[in-house]
């Protein structure tokens, strides 16, 4: 009896594991993400190592500008956090861009010219930025560059705003990969 339960239990893992979703990515734990062909773009330069990695869940904030009749990109704001079901809160993510560690310190970026692609037509892009400015030490004190990918939602609302000047927050997931230089005192 208790041989049968057990063969009965690793039938369940097994076709649990088998019928489990495949992601968009497989990670590649030497370096980051695995991406998809048409997101050559957004890897890191040589000469960058994966430092760390982080869930976010939050919204992309977005105003209606009556003038242009459409919706512009104010900021992110979310939460980062250490583990996939967004537990372990490790700092946040806001305007500039900024991710600030909740010991303090902070990277600002900007997205490199020319990169980006789309993996998902219902979701933000997935992008590489590089390092604007640090601030503080701690995890973000070396970061050279950054991914967004993995995303969901956060797209600009698809119905015309009502007033200018409207605002609407869009929620939205991602992941992001942050990159140091392996040799940063090489130069």
């Amino acid at each position: 009896m208790r041989y049968t339960k057990i063969k009965l239990l690793v039938l369940i893992a097994l076709v649990t594991l088998a019928l489990k979703p495949a992601h968009a990515t497989t990670l590649d734990n030497s370096n980051g993400p695995v991406l998809p062909e048409q997101c050559g773009s957004i890897a890191a330069p040589a000469g960058n190592k994966l430092s760390f990695h982080v869930y976010a869940t939050g919204v992309q904030i977005y105003r209606w500008n009556g003038i242009t009749m459409k919706w512009d990109f104010v900021a992110p704001m979310a939460g980062l956090f250490a583990e996939e079901n967004f537990f372990g809160e490790v700092g946040k993510h806001s305007a500039g861009p900024v991710w600030e560690s909740k010991s303090g310190s902070l990277v600002e970026a900007r997205r490199v010219a020319g990169t980006g692609c789309t993996v998902d037509p219902t979701a933000v892009d997935w992008l590489l930025l590089s390092k604007h400015r640090t601030a503080g030490s701690g995890i973000f004190a070396s970061v050279t560059f950054i991914q967004r990918v993995n995303t969901t939602g956060g797209l600009a609302p698809s119905e015309p705003g009502e007033t200018d000047g409207e605002v609407k927050e869009v929620p939205y997931t991602a992941e992001y990969y942050f990159y140091r230089a392996e040799n940063p005192n090489s130069n």
